[in-house]
């Protein structure tokens, strides 16, 4: 059951992104299908939909921007913040149910090591790594640039990695991995979380494989946020990430 819901979600998040109407129509009637009768998971999938009616309310309101006649930095930031309609749509979903809204807002603890095959990893050294590797190979296109282009867009990429880090922090591995993980399991909030975190990416015009690449990142953030208990710890390596893109310029 809960592979169907994963599923359909991931249906809605591509669909949506494309504009199908139709299909996304279908996706949506779908889930309210099985949220009918299916009572077990009934804010599990409440969730889900929430979140993909908020998906919706932010592609149409891009849609109205794109139609205006404004910078495209200005565009691509007011982009970022219209995250919010995905934000409010999953509070709402969880005052409709009166449960807890958690978002890992605690003071990182970095004693519990992740666990890999036949390998165990101290978290601190898994995260400075991983920023570092990270950093290296955005660097690599970095440098290929003009320290004038590097200039002009030193503003818009503070202001576009500081808000789209946070927002989609805030989504996938603060409010949706918490609940998801509380009402099905640690491995599910994090299949799931990830690969929509991907997904999402198609909406900005990202290719499906990349998209999927992202997906990656995402167990990435989700390990770490489990295993400090704190979202800010991803943020910060999001926060990174974002920055080496759009100075590679891969953003703008």
């Amino acid at each position: 059951m809960l592979i169907t819901i994963a599923v359909l979600f991931f249906l809605g998040i591509i669909s949506i992104a494309y504009q199908q109407i139709v299909f996304s129509a279908i996706v949506i009637i779908g889930l309210l299908m099985m949220l009918s009768t299916n009572k077990e998971r009934k804010f599990v999938i409440s969730l889900l939909l929430s979140f993909l009616i908020g998906f919706v309310v932010f592609m149409v309101t891009n849609n109205f921007i794109e139609t205006i006649n404004i910078p495209k930095e200005i565009k691509v930031i007011l982009n970022r913040i219209f995250l919010v309609f995905i934000i409010i749509g999953i509070i709402l979903i969880h005052l409709f149910f009166h449960k807890t809204i958690s978002w890992y807002n605690n003071k990182p603890d970095w004693q519990n090591p992740i666990i890999l095959p036949f390998h165990k990893v101290n978290t601190f050294w898994f995260w400075v790594i991983g920023i570092t590797v990270n950093g290296v190979v955005y660097l690599f296109f970095i440098i290929q640039k003009d320290i004038e282009y590097i200039q002009s867009l030193l503003l818009f990429c503070l202001t576009f990695s500081l808000i789209n880090a946070v927002f989609e922090e805030i989504i996938w591995r603060g409010i949706m991995i918490s609940s998801l993980k509380e009402y099905t399991s640690t491995g599910f909030a994090i299949f799931i979380t990830s690969v929509g975190f991907g997904l999402l990416h198609l909406a900005i015009g990202f290719s499906m494989p990349l998209s999927l690449l992202i997906s990656a990142a995402g167990v990435i953030y989700a390990l770490i946020t489990i295993k400090t208990n704190s979202i800010y710890p991803s943020i910060i390596f999001h926060i990174i990430i974002n920055i080496g893109m759009v100075l590679s310029g891969f953003i703008i």
